[in-house]
């Protein structure tokens, strides 16, 4: 039974694999300068199976109190730089190989202080339907900060240790187990040797009995 359950999880986790799920990430924000930099934008579909084509647009801005300035566009499998900041420093990484795009991500080379600022990603959208066609326009704000380096979070040093507290859980846990269950074993091998022994003598008396028996016959 187990391994046919086993069987039926596999298959269906192969089939939702097969389908080729979208799900929406939320971007790292903190860069480190001088080393690269995904800016992570994911836009599902919410009906997967209507067919669709998208463009990507990206802005820049120094902060909320700047104006947005258009500086990458990735459409029909083409990449634009229209920003000279950023010339020779993003390269697309996000849907390859089609036009409907759903990962709009784009990669920042050598990450500069200048970089710090706000960055939106722009899907334009249009769906296919048999009698018409529907254009929808979804966006993602990040909050990106360039930092000397990489620091770490309390929530995520939090984490690391939770993690490692319950790995020595798990061992202690084992070993406790494992302790249990070979007392357990060795008090039922003792009590079945208990049961045996007087059966034990009485086949060995019967034995000399009839040892004996056979001596006085002779």
């Amino acid at each position: 039974m187990s391994h046919l359950l086993l069987t039926l999880a596999l298959l269906a986790l192969q089939a939702c694999l097969c389908r080729g799920a979208c799900v929406e990430v939320d971007s790292n924000t903190e860069a480190v300068e001088k080393k690269g930099f995904k800016l992570g934008c994911i836009s599902c579909k919410k009906r997967g199976e209507v067919p669709a084509s998208a463009f990507v647009d990206w802005y820049f801005s120094y902060s909320v109190d700047h104006n947005f300035t258009h500086v990458y566009r990735y459409q029909n499998k083409e990449a634009n730089i229209t920003d000279e900041r950023f010339f020779e420093r993003l390269i697309w990484n996000g849907s390859n190989n089609t036009n409907d795009l759903q990962d709009g991500s784009i990669f920042i080379l050598n990450v500069t202080f200048n970089d710090t600022g706000l960055y939106r990603c722009i899907f334009s959208r249009t769906l296919m339907y048999p009698a018409y066609e529907f254009s929808t326009f979804p966006n993602k704000t990040i909050d990106m900060k360039v930092v000397p380096e990489l620091t770490r979070g309390w929530a995520s040093i939090l984490s690391e240790v939770m993690m490692y507290v319950s790995l020595i859980g798990l061992q202690v846990w084992l070993v406790i187990e494992m302790i249990y269950c070979y007392r357990k074993i060795s008090v039922a091998g003792e009590e079945a040797l208990r049961e045996s022994a007087p059966e034990y003598l009485a086949i060995a008396s019967e034995s000399k009995d009839n040892c004996a028996a056979v001596q006085v016959a002779e």
